[in-house]
């Protein structure tokens, strides 16, 4: 009898994998933008338009420019509204863009600003936001949002833990078993209120 060698003949090696070609957009993947408002312009209302016009949430990350003018809401004053007249440099920009459908309390922006003699003001932005000079703003959008109350009972627990187990493909896939799409899925929560804006799926469901 012969011994066979061990290992691979001589020569061999691994065969090239073909590559891996993303054709189109996850509908629950974030997208980076880097938006530029003219002066002069309503911040809110310009993000607020390209969010309707985008169908797409947007998450405000960060802003650099100067705006004019700026009525604020300061929780610390009772809720107080206060006009603050003259330029100020935009510190922070951060909040929330949902277009329609979208539930209430979830849409809105915080700003803080510098004044020229340097006090720092700040407060939920109340009425308009006009851009003094060009003013760059970075921003994520997205398709989908679920919306969740907390905390959750041992019910709405155990089936957040089933559908995981599910998920991680020992299982029949999830859209058998809810009569959901996958993409609305966006959390493994089927007591969750699940708002889209897709253009092919303009939908809203409630438990």
């Amino acid at each position: 009898m012969v011994k066979r060698p061990r290992g691979r003949p001589a020569g061999s090696k691994n065969k090239p994998k073909p590559p891996i070609i993303v054709t189109h957009d996850s509908p629950n993947s974030l997208r980076a933008h880097a938006v530029e408002i003219s002066s002069g312009n309503d911040i809110c209302e310009a993000l607020s338009d390209f969010s309707r016009k985008k169908q797409r949430g947007l998450c405000i990350l960060s802003a650099n420019g100067c705006v004019t003018n700026v009525t604020l809401r300061q929780p610390a004053s009772s809720g107080a509204i206060v006009t603050l007249h003259g330029r100020f440099e935009i510190l922070s920009l951060l909040g929330s863009i949902l277009p329609p459908p979208a539930p209430l309390g979830i849409t809105g922006l915080t700003i803080y600003l510098a004044g020229h003699q340097g006090q720092v003001v700040g407060g939920g932005v109340v009425g308009g936001l006009i851009a003094s000079g060009p003013v760059v703003i970075m921003a994520a959008s997205f398709m989908n949002a679920v919306f969740d109350r907390l905390p959750l009972d041992d019910d709405e627990s155990a089936s957040m833990q089933n559908q995981q187990y599910y998920q991680n493909g020992r299982s029949r896939p999830l859209d058998d078993i809810h009569g959901l799409p996958q993409n609305l899925l966006t959390n493994g929560n089927s007591g969750s209120d699940v708002y889209s804006w897709g253009a092919a799926q303009r939908a809203m469901s409630k438990p």
